[in-house]
């Protein structure tokens, strides 16, 4: 009997023995998904496709193609698998993390005002080199971060939320913030995450220091860091942010010494092939009723 899928794009190829249906997210659903067995969420539409799930009473499998997915455990049904994208956004947001420190510490937004009034007025900048760089979130990403990091000869400290042999716990960060030049937030959205970094934390770090969050905005306290940002104290480098979006008229936009992108970090174009090549072997699996990668639940 051919099991249904239902599938983010229409050039994913489907193994025998498996009929997809396409839905990308946007608009209404398709009708007739009463059968589907298998679930491939679309990336990056909001929260539509995940309140689907409820909708599907022949599901077995979910596959989200995020990192993260905290948000999705209490609406899987109990006995129904969830597979999510580890490994998938790791190069694109490590790609991204290493932007944000190397715009923010070479003065990319000064150069790029500068260029739009035709000014030539010259200055030294910081750089990455020699930088004491507090990794929280010891992850994939945060390994794939890393390996940028290393390369632009800055000294990486690891953080994770327990410590083990190379990499300290979060308990430790009081003894470590103070002698961090730039602390890189790799964190999911947890109880044990939200509101990690707040003003106790970031009154700890040394003047001019700059946070940079890649991880979840939830674990900084937005109004603390704003407060820190507006005194000239610390920089902030933000792909994330609490809340989300950030409001038009928030501060943030703005100040000097912040620079916000939109949440953007994991959609590079090399995030697409990799998302697709993922699909195809959890739909390979699941015909043959192998066992799927990443399954979290």
């Amino acid at each position: 009997m051919t099991a249904r899928v239902l599938v983010p794009w229409s050039d994913i190829s489907v193994p025998v023995g498996l009929d997809a249906m396409v839905w990308d997210g946007r608009g209404a659903p398709p009708d007739g998904l009463s059968d589907v067995e298998f679930y491939v969420l679309p990336y990056d539409q909001g929260a539509e496709p995940a309140k689907l799930i409820s909708q599907l009473p022949s599901l077995r499998a979910v596959q989200t193609l995020s990192a993260g997915y905290d948000n999705l455990l209490a609406l899987v049904p109990e006995g129904v698998r969830l597979a999510n994208g580890r490994g998938l956004h790791d190069l694109s947001v490590a790609e991204h993390t290493l932007a944000l420190i190397l715009a923010s510490q070479r003065y990319f937004p000064r150069w790029f005002a500068q260029q739009r009034s035709g000014s030539w007025d010259r200055a030294h900048t910081r750089s990455l080199a020699d930088c004491r760089v507090l990794l929280v979130g010891y992850g994939s990403i945060g390994q794939a971060i890393e390996r940028y990091l290393v390369a632009g000869e800055a000294e990486v400290v690891r953080v994770a939320s327990t410590a083990r042999e190379g990499v300290h716990g979060i308990a430790e960060l009081p003894e470590l913030l103070p002698a961090a030049d730039i602390v890189v937030l790799v964190l999911p959205d947890t109880p044990q995450t939200r509101g990690l970094f707040g003003a106790e934390q970031l009154a700890l770090l040394p003047d001019s220091a700059l946070v940079v969050n890649v991880g979840r905005g939830t674990a900084v306290d937005t109004a603390a860091l704003t407060a820190e940002v507006a005194a000239g104290r610390l920089r902030a480098a933000l792909d994330v942010v609490d809340p989300e979006p950030l409001p038009a008229e928030h501060p943030l936009w703005t100040l000097d010494g912040a620079i916000v992108t939109p949440h953007i970090a994991g959609g590079s174009d090399s995030f697409y092939p990799r998302a697709k090549r993922l699909a195809e072997r959890q739909l390979a699996h699941y015909a043959k009723g192998e066992p799927l990668e990443n399954v979290v639940n």
